[in-house]
């Protein structure tokens, strides 16, 4: 009688390792590098902001961010203080500068085809991490383009 029970059990056992296996693959969220200087604040706060907003990432902290920049082919107009880097299966993914998590997030969801990331050149004041009181500039999310261009992603705090 042994035998026939475990003869049924093993392979349902089996099928059901495999689709917990799958099911944890599939429900992770994508782990984020982001790579900043020591001693920049508001780069820790976005850092914050991305695991506050379920997006899970480590900070890397380098004296010297222009290797990076060049190695994901961030051109000069569109840099600033840091670079978040996801990898994916369909590729890596830049995030630079102070981008909100909501467009990081829908960015991942559905990659546009020929793009390499998001932007948002310089620091601009209420972006995530360089909130100061209640004051919130005009800003654009820029779509970065494998060929060197860019375009407007999105508008944030346009009045």
């Amino acid at each position: 009688m042994k035998l026939k029970i475990s003869f049924f059990i093993a392979p349902l056992f089996a099928v059901l390792i495999a689709f917990s296996l799958s099911s944890k693959a599939h429900s992770a969220e994508p782990m984020m590098t982001v790579y900043k200087t020591p001693t920049c604040g508001c780069c820790q706060k976005w850092v914050d902001h991305m695991s506050d907003n379920n997006l899970q990432s480590t900070a890397v902290d380098l004296a010297d961010l222009s290797s990076i920049k060049a190695r994901y082919a961030i051109a000069g107009r569109y840099r600033s203080c840091h670079t978040g880097v996801v990898v994916t299966e369909s590729g890596d993914y830049v995030f630079e500068g102070h981008v909100p998590a909501e467009h990081v997030k829908t960015f991942l969801a559905n990659p546009p085809k020929d793009a390499i990331g998001l932007s948002v050149p310089g620091m601009p004041l209420g972006s995530p991490g360089m909130e100061v009181g209640d004051r919130k500039d005009y800003y654009q999310v820029l779509l970065l383009k494998t060929d060197g261009s860019s375009e407007v992603y999105a508008h944030v705090n346009q009045k």
